[in-house]
């Protein structure tokens, strides 16, 4: 596989100087004026009167279910129920991913055999997801209500004292007061109405207004973690998602190997022993009549047949190397590092005990294929790779100092290779800046042979 070094990461760190730069004012005084504290307010406003309907649609909806059980009638209104829960859950998705910014992916579709009501009744009833979005409508609503309360309290006492310095001449011109009450009994009040008091209630306003967007997030933080946890799919579905597309990478990546074996194949080895059988065919009718001449067809198909080795045995070494098999990773990357065209150091680092067969050899492709884009993409003068294990997992690390600018998300062959690991809970971490250098490393799990 092969990666186009060089571009990529170029213009990335510009991008957060210049919205730092921007952003002139400190995160405290900034924060109560950004979009972000007035959607996340906006949105819990709305999740008190949305609180309320999703409360009583619930509530209402399982006790009339759960009292019609001893008939048949108790089946499909907790079925619908849970139904209407789900499109309750899809609403709250949206208006979540369009107030707090959080994505949270559509959870799995119910399943069913075969079509019918009493099929689908039997799916809702199943499924997890369908309990996990009734829940939520359920506890969504007293943290609505407290959330609703200190969020509108704080914004209101923040924002109004601190602009009372603008109406406090409301109250003697038509309140018949001199400023707003602090305290008052039956012979004695006291008014915010000097100077003095005025500034200090201002300032007070302010370390409201100012703590208020902090406190906000903080609240609308406890809804994202229940949307995401109530709402998305659930982590075994994830999982289920996660292994049938590893299944099919695996898959496709296999497919991919065989064709190009079979190319290898047809257009190398095998070409190459037709035209030898042809030569030694040709050799055989000239041997009787012209002895040299046989003898010369011979002598070059005896080169034939020593290329079509190497390259049979350089075949047989892309499908899984001897060298591997017989001694290991050491000697088999120590064997890879020797026909890399850069200078290249290879430290293993491995317990005698090896891992399973099928780890080590993509751990041997996997520098395999990133010594090859050093010696054809990377400018490099030397490079390095180092091998060790950390608890359960093998770290395979491929450094150097060529011209950087490698990135997996531009389609190259990173990314294929980041998909190969993956199929097999494997991670690939690239960090490679423009003009280097670039530090490659790749953990896969070690699994015992």
């Amino acid at each position: 596989m092969a990666t186009e070094y060089g571009h990529g990461y170029g213009g990335w760190g510009g991008s957060e100087v210049a919205e730092e730069r921007r952003h002139r004012l400190p995160a405290g005084l900034r924060a109560p004026f950004e979009a972000r504290t007035w959607r996340e307010f906006t949105y819990i406003l709305l999740g008190f009167p949305l609180g309320i309907l999703m409360f009583t649609y619930a509530i209402t909806m399982v006790s009339t279910g759960v009292g019609l059980l001893v008939t048949f009638l108790g089946v499909p209104v907790l079925a619908a129920a849970l139904a209407g829960s789900r499109g309750i859950g899809a609403l709250e998705r949206a208006r979540a991913r369009g107030l707090l910014g959080v994505e949270v992916a559509t959870p799995e579709p119910l399943r069913t055999k075969r079509s019918g009501a009493v099929e689908w009744m039997g799916a809702v009833l199943r499924s997890s997801t369908s309990w996990r979005h009734l829940l939520y409508t359920v506890v969504q609503f007293p943290w609505a209500v407290f959330s609703f309360v200190v969020a509108v309290h704080l914004m209101v006492f923040g924002w109004g004292l601190l602009t009372y310095p603008l109406w406090f001449w409301a109250f003697p011109m038509w309140a018949g007061q001199d400023g707003l009450l602090l305290y008052g009994g039956e012979s004695h009040q006291v008014y915010l109405d000097n100077p003095f008091e005025i500034t200090v209630t201002a300032l007070v306003g302010l370390l409201i207004t100012m703590a208020s967007p902090w406190i906000v997030r903080a609240l609308t933080m406890v809804d994202r973690l229940m949307v995401v946890g109530l709402l998305g799919p659930s982590r075994l579905a994830t999982r289920v998602v996660e292994l049938e597309s590893d299944r099919g990478v695996v898959v496709d990546t296999a497919a991919a190997d065989l064709r190009r074996i079979e190319r290898d194949l047809h257009d190398g080895a095998q070409a190459r022993l037709v035209a030898l059988a042809m030569d030694l065919g040709l050799a055989k009718e000239k041997l009787a009549e012209d002895p040299q001449a046989a003898a010369r067809m011979v002598d070059e198909a005896h080169g034939e047949v020593k290329t079509a080795l190497q390259e049979l045995r350089d075949l047989a070494r892309g499908i899984h190397p001897a060298v591997l098999t017989d001694r290991g990773l050491d000697a088999a990357l120590s064997a890879v590092a020797s026909r890399c065209t850069v200078p290249v150091r290879v430290e293993v680092d491995l317990p005698a005990a090896r891992p399973a067969p099928a780890i080590e050899g993509i751990a041997y492709f996997t520098v395999s294929e990133l010594l090859q884009n050093v010696s054809k993409h990377s400018g490099a003068t030397r490079a390095m790779v180092d091998v060790w294990k950390v608890d359960d997992r093998l770290m395979l690390q491929v450094a150097d100092n060529g011209a950087g600018g490698a990135d997996p998300s531009a389609g190259s062959g990173l990314a294929g290779l980041a998909e190969r690991l993956d199929a097999v809970d494997g991670v690939l971490v690239v960090d490679s800046p423009v003009a280097g250098p670039t530090r490659i490393t790749a953990e896969l799990p070690w699994r015992r042979a």
